[in-house]
């Protein structure tokens, strides 16, 4: 009887959106608070900062013409716990939102 073997596959993935989106992998979250209680994985909030690992390359305006994107690859922001669409890939987990749900860029 012959047995079938899996490959294991490539954990490195090229995400590339399109347009005005971008991919963000959040920061991870705090394991203690100040006080030094330590957090279950239940009751640890999302965290809300990441880093701009991917970008489309704009939007489309009126014209046909691409809109210059606000942030770029490397760039800390702060985004809201329910911005985008959560990604899993292996064990990293990817937030894919528009370029609008950024509040904000940490300098």
């Amino acid at each position: 009887m012959a047995t079938a073997t899996k490959k294991k596959a490539s954990t490195k993935v090229n995400l590339q959106p399109l347009g005005d989106r971008i991919v963000v992998q959040r920061n991870e979250s705090e394991d203690r608070t100040e006080g030094g209680i330590y957090l279950p994985d239940s009751a640890k909030d999302k965290p809300t900062r990441g880093t701009v690992v991917s970008v489309g390359d704009g939007k489309l305006l009126d014209d046909g013409s691409r809109g210059e994107m606000q942030v770029k690859v490397g760039d800390q922001v702060l985004f809201t716990s329910y911005a985008g669409e959560n990604i899993e890939i292996g064990d990293v987990e990817y937030v894919l939102m528009g370029e609008s749900e950024v509040l904000a860029v940490l300098e």
